[in-house]
């Protein structure tokens, strides 16, 4: 049981994922993940042509100058680097959409970006090679793929630490020095040269990760907006209708394969149009407001925090919740939670107005197996709760009646 519980915990730590069985919303994280990686492999594929084709016409231009014997020998692990490369870049491409939710996929993918960079420094001269300029490509690519800033920042840090590492190896003399052609090479061993080619690599690894990752953030806030706005009612902040007949869809498959329940409570406040009528559209519309607080606070979604229940605006004067069940044949949660919503609607006070509501709840697959069966049963429901007076929740096809 102990290793069941680690093993959970472990597998929330390694994914995106904010929970085992995602949401709509989850799952369409995880699709923009998944196209974010998928971005990041054409750019790797590209980064690995560019230095094929610098590295046939920087051998041209040295076999020109009569320094490619010279220059030859160094090629053959730097080869071998971007042969690995492109080994596990076509693994990553053929695989990342199952995989593409591991952050840690993701990561290793990186720390072996860095590794191959690091040997590519190392082969070209160390201090004076040009290859560092790889780093910053590679750390911009963490700020796109990796799910928060501090991974970020530690793919810098290690970018950072990999080039020291290799630069004061060789300075030390730990490490043999690649002399390359038509470079003054006494400066690998000049110290405060060292110090500040290093000092000046760190500067731009971590400008470029800190540049990266707000660049990427303001994006991604930027899209969580839009997709915010998208489905969601823009009088109230809940979701809408079409959103909740979309996600519907998706817990109930996540019933039938877990073998749970999921509810749906319909609202409908009574004699609406008489209230309007009696005392205005503005005082409607804070009514509206005010149960929305309530539908809210019922399903526990306050404050913007990801809640298991999905809370909708679903018409003028309509609310809906989803409510996962613990089994398939319990709608126990859902029936408690739609007899909190009458009682706590029927408590709100806008300048001495209240307004009172009919619900109706529906339970798979007590009531339907699918959407709209479910929906007619909750609606049929509502309507017979408002055929006897209002102010009640109607369960079902049992028929159970509270308030």
């Amino acid at each position: 049981m102990q290793t069941g519980r680690l093993t959970k915990a472990l597998q929330r730590r390694l994914t995106i994922m904010w929970r085992d069985q995602p949401s709509q919303s989850d799952i369409e994280e995880l699709e923009a993940n998944v196209e974010r990686v998928g971005l990041v492999i054409r750019l790797r594929w590209a980064i690995v042509a560019a230095i094929a084709v610098f590295s046939a016409f920087g051998i041209g231009i040295y076999g020109l100058a009569g320094q490619a014997g010279a220059l030859a020998p160094r090629m053959a692990i730097p080869a071998f680097a971007l042969l690995l490369v492109m080994v596990y870049n076509t693994y990553y491409q053929r695989t990342y959409r199952r995989f593409g939710n591991l952050a840690t996929f993701n990561a290793a993918a990186l720390v072996l970006d860095i590794l191959v960079v690091t040997v590519l420094v190392y082969y070209s001269g160390g201090v004076y090679s040009w290859f560092d300029a790889l780093y910053y490509l590679f750390v911009l690519e963490a700020a796109l793929i990796l799910p928060n800033r501090r991974e970020v920042w530690g793919v810098a840090g290690l970018a950072a630490g990999a080039y020291v590492l290799v630069v004061g190896l060789v300075y030390l003399r730990v490490l043999p020095h690649m002399a390359m052609p038509f470079v003054h090479n006494d400066l690998q061993f000049a110290g405060s040269y060292v110090a500040v080619r290093a000092l000046w690599t760190i500067t731009v690894v971590f400008g470029s990760a800190t540049v990266g990752g707000l660049f990427t953030i303001a994006t991604r806030d930027r899209m969580a907006m839009l997709v915010k706005h998208a489905v969601r009612d823009s009088r109230t902040g809940l979701y809408d209708r079409t959103y909740l007949r979309r996600e519907f869809a998706v817990e109930i498959e996540r019933a039938r394969r877990f073998r749970r329940g999921v509810s749906v409570i319909i609202a409908d406040i009574d004699d609406f149009a008489h209230f309007n009528e009696l005392f205005g559209t503005d005082a409607g519309n804070r009514m509206i407001d005010l149960i929305a607080g309530v539908v809210r606070q019922v399903s526990g979604c306050e404050g913007g925090e990801p809640c298991l229940v999905l809370a909708a605006r679903y018409g003028g004067e309509e609310f809906g919740l989803l409510v996962p069940e613990d089994s398939e044949s319990s709608s126990e949660e859902g029936e408690l939670m739609a007899e909190r919503l009458r009682a706590g609607i029927a408590a709100v006070l806008d300048d001495d107005r209240s307004v009172t509501v009919s619900v109706g709840v529906a339970a798979f697959s007590r009531d339907g197996r699918t959407p709209s069966e479910l929906l007619g049963a909750a609606d049929a429901a509502l309507v017979r709760a408002a055929a006897e007076g209002g102010n009640r929740v109607v369960v079902g096809r049992t028929e159970t009646t509270f308030g």
